[in-house]
C-alpha cells in the first residue's frame, strides 16, 4: 500500500472574491488486480498492456487505486508532480525480493496474450490461488502466479555437453574462492 499526501493548497476565488484553502489530504492506494478490474471495467482496454495512458485515463485508476473512502474528484486534480512520481515509482515497484533470470510479461503480453485482469483471475484459478489474494499487490500476485507456473512445469532434462559447462563453471569460481 501506498500513502500520498496532497499539500495544503490556497486559491484566489475570483467569482466570490475570496481566498479558498484546501487542507493536506492523505490517500491510501493500492495497486491491486481489483484496482486493475475497476479500470478496464470502464475503460475496455487491457491496463497492462503497450498502450500509454492519457492523463485522464491515469487519474482515473488513481481513483481506482484508492482505499480511502470518500473522496472527492477534486483531490486528484490538485496532485502534485511529486504526487504522480510517488505513484509511478509505487507502479514499478515489484514488492518482493523473487526476481527471475528473464521477463517475458514486461510488455503486459504473456504468450503472445494479451493480458487482462480477467486472465490473471483464470490463472490465479488455474493455480489454486484464492481470490482473496486480489487484493494484493499486483507486482506481488503475478510473481506469485509465475512461480506456480515454474513449479508446476515438469522439469527438463540438461543435456550433457550443458552439464559439462555448468560444472566446469562451479569448478572455476571454487577455485577462484580459495585463492
Amino acid at each position: 500500500m501506498l500513502k500520498i499526501t496532497i499539500p495544503e493548497e490556497e486559491f484566489w476565488d475570483e467569482r466570490n472574491q475570496r481566498f479558498i484553502t484546501f487542507t493536506p489530504v492523505t490517500l491510501r492506494l493500492e495497486h491491486s488486480l481489483v484496482s486493475i478490474a475497476k479500470w478496464e471495467m470502464k475503460w475496455k482496454k487491457p491496463f497492462l498492456g503497450m498502450e500509454e495512458k492519457t492523463q485522464e485515463q491515469l487519474i482515473d485508476y488513481y481513483k481506482c487505486m484508492t482505499i480511502t473512502q470518500n473522496v472527492p474528484d477534486s483531490v486528484y486534480q490538485r496532485f502534485t508532480r511529486e504526487n504522480h512520481l510517488q505513484i509511478q515509482e509505487y507502479l514499478k515497484d515489484t514488492q518482493t525480493a523473487t526476481w527471475f533470470s528473464e521477463d517475458k510479461n514486461k510488455h503486459g503480453r504473456s504468450g503472445g496474450k494479451i493480458i487482462t485482469n480477467e486472465r490473471i483471475y483464470a490463472w490465479m484459478a488455474e493455480c489454486g490461488i484464492p481470490f482473496d489474494c486480489e487484493k494484493w499487490n499486483i507486482n506481488r500476485l503475478l510473481t506469485l502466479i509465475r512461480i506456480c507456473n515454474i513449479d508446476n512445469q515438469p522439469s527438463k532434462k540438461m543435456s550433457q555437453k550443458d552439464q559439462l559447462a555448468r560444472n566446469w563453471k562451479l569448478n572455476q569460481a571454487r577455485k577462484a574462492k580459495r585463492r
